[in-house]
């Protein structure tokens, strides 16, 4: 499947775009029993990025709230970085992993095109604020992520999807709130749209992750907790958003221990 090859190398913003809709028919027409010759992934600090933004440590980026133009680009920016992180990311588990089979890259082939439209919408906001991508400085946490489970697919389910695009569901709330408070209803809109997918987004990951326990005859919540210890992850923040955590698969005692 070279279109995933390309998709994953394009360094370009517009050119990721066009090898992800190249991508489309690839993923409609993969079925179980095709036969993929992927080959092995290249290591993950080479995938394909633009040079900027540039990324700085997490704790020197400014504080992001929508009260002024300035601030709205600078919270529109920060969403566009996951969201071009989070299709690297899907490119990068169904190319690496694919050793799961056709279903699992199936799955994760959809995240992609899913992200990308994700990242289009928050871009179209970007430019209405005569902003582009890159026009700010992001963090790689995200991507270092990848990087430290690049041999390890039950890390990488527990770490990325299910820990960190988690996360992004519980700041879905308060960053709705911000957008209404200044009634930027073209953004709340691709919120929604972000909002509503994300959740799916997780359930993929808490799908693979489970099904990866169960396995091993491993404890899934047991097994998250040390996955997080082990890589030093952030623990999530409260408060939870437990209605889209539970519609992603969280088992309500483990949201209660979630909350500590």
């Amino acid at each position: 499947m070279n279109a995933l090859r390309v998709a994953w190398s394009a360094t370009d913003v517009t050119a990721k775009w066009s090898a992800i809709d190249a991508l489309i028919p690839c993923y409609l027409g993969l079925h179980e029993e095709d036969t993929l010759l992927l080959g092995e992934a290249p290591p993950c600090a080479r995938v394909g990025r633009p040079v900027r933004p540039v990324c700085i440590p997490p704790a020197d980026l400014p504080k992001r709230r929508a009260v002024d133009r300035e601030g709205r680009a600078a919270l529109l920016h920060a969403i566009a970085h996951i969201e071009f992180n989070a299709i690297n990311l899907a490119l990068d588990a169904a190319w690496r992993f694919s050793s799961l089979g056709n279903r699992f890259v199936r799955n994760w082939l959809g995240v992609a095109i899913e992200e990308a439209y994700h990242f289009r919408l928050i871009h179209a906001r970007l430019e209405a604020l005569d902003y582009r991508y890159g026009d700010l400085p992001a963090h790689a946490g995200l991507w270092n992520l990848a990087e430290q489970t690049a041999d390890d697919v039950l890390a990488r389910m527990a770490l990325v999807p299910r820990l960190m695009e988690a996360r992004g569901l519980d700041a879905m709330p308060p960053i709705f709130r911000s957008f209404q408070a200044i009634g930027d209803k073209p953004t709340l809109r691709a919120l929604a749209v972000i909002a509503r997918d994300e959740v799916r987004h997780v359930a993929v990951g808490d799908y693979w992750f489970r099904h990866l326990c169960q396995s091993g005859n491993h404890s899934v919540e047991t097994t998250f907790r040390a996955l997080i210890k082990k890589y030093n992850a952030p623990w999530p923040r409260a408060p939870l958003n437990e209605a889209a955590r539970r519609a992603a698969g969280f088992e309500q005692d483990e949201l209660m221990a979630l909350r500590g």
